[in-house]
């Protein structure tokens, strides 16, 4: 036989099925307890009174109860471990000569869930006086998530701007149209400026250019909270110079111009096709579905007179369309 090795508190593959089987025949010879020992130990099942050949099921909500209350007793004792630990090595740290006020505070933080990651940005929001600088990727901001977060965000960025504050929103060039983008920063009142760019990076917050939050994880479940003076400086930085380089969009639009029957768009798709990207890869730096980045790359060919893709790259390259964008 082999080992019925697990954690205490853990109930195996063989248990459960015991311990299932228990439940509807409502008894378990004893000796089949021999290859799941863990059902006695973790008081699944008890002796009959009536004739110890036999074991009864506990009923499984009592035992989950008290399962729980077993898992809750463990945590307090590791929290009054905690505590203990903090008492004793506090005086000491206050000896340290090496500690400073600067320690106290963790530099990157790990924010994990939807709520937590607003909460934070909610306190950060009401304690800044200067500027918020935010990157709005075309992801997560239409539909029902993003008229939530839009809402979530409209309270905080409006106090800020009444505190003197200021709001600088980089954007997509696919989001320049849409209602209700530029509706919502139609009803913010006070300095704040958007601008877009065929590309942008991921999700970032800075706020009085102290704090910054980006993403730490592909679906935004998870967030960092960024304090380290050089990492946010270098975020900051980062910002100011796509800034620069974007189109106004609100409060004054200003309209990209249009080269030789190329479109702005066409353009920056162009600007991928001859780096050999897919239109997947395109459709997503873009911020656009892949079949609106097909019908813009099929207008891009037939302006261009192209029959293959192949052909296109290279008439891309002859037309110098790229050369006159930069």
């Amino acid at each position: 036989m082999t080992a019925h090795t697990h954690a205490a508190e853990e109930l195996c593959d063989a248990g459960l099925n015991l311990y299932a089987h228990a439940l509807r025949e409502g008894r378990v010879g004893a000796e089949a307890v021999e290859g799941a020992p863990c059902l006695v130990d973790l008081g699944l099942l008890q002796p009959d009174a009536e004739d110890l050949r036999w074991l009864q099921p506990v009923a499984p909500a009592f035992a989950l109860h008290r399962l729980l209350r077993t898992v809750e007793d463990r945590i307090a004792d590791e929290r009054r471990l905690e505590e203990r630990l903090t008492s004793v090595f506090l005086p000491l740290m206050r000896i340290d000569g090496r500690h400073t006020a600067a320690a106290d505070t963790p530099t990157i933080t790990v924010l994990n869930g939807t709520e937590q990651i607003n909460r934070a940005i909610t306190q950060a929001m009401a304690d800044a006086r200067q500027e918020a600088l935010c990157v709005q990727p075309h992801a997560g901001l239409l539909g029902e998530r993003g008229e939530s977060a839009r809402l979530v965000a409209l309270a905080r960025d409006q106090a800020l701007l009444d505190r003197g504050g200021r709001s600088r929103t980089l954007y997509q060039h696919t989001l320049r149209h849409v209602p209700a983008i530029v509706g919502y920063h139609e009803l913010l009142h006070g300095d704040a400026e958007a601008r877009s760019l065929d590309e942008i990076t991921d999700r970032l917050v800075i706020l009085d250019r102290t704090v910054a939050f980006i993403p730490a994880n592909p679906d935004g479940t998870l967030a960092l909270e960024i304090r380290q003076p050089a990492i946010v400086s270098y975020l900051a930085t980062t910002f100011d110079r796509l800034w620069r380089l974007a189109t106004p969009m609100y409060p004054e639009s200003v309209q990209r111009p249009t080269l030789n029957g190329i479109t702005p768009r066409q353009r920056a798709i162009a600007s991928l096709l001859i780096e050999g990207h897919t239109d997947a890869v395109i459709a997503g730096r873009l911020g656009m579905n892949i079949r609106t980045a097909r019908v813009h790359i099929a207008k891009l060919a037939a302006t261009l007179g192209s029959e293959s893709r192949a052909q296109l790259g290279y008439l891309i390259g002859q037309s110098g369309i790229l050369d006159r964008e930069q």
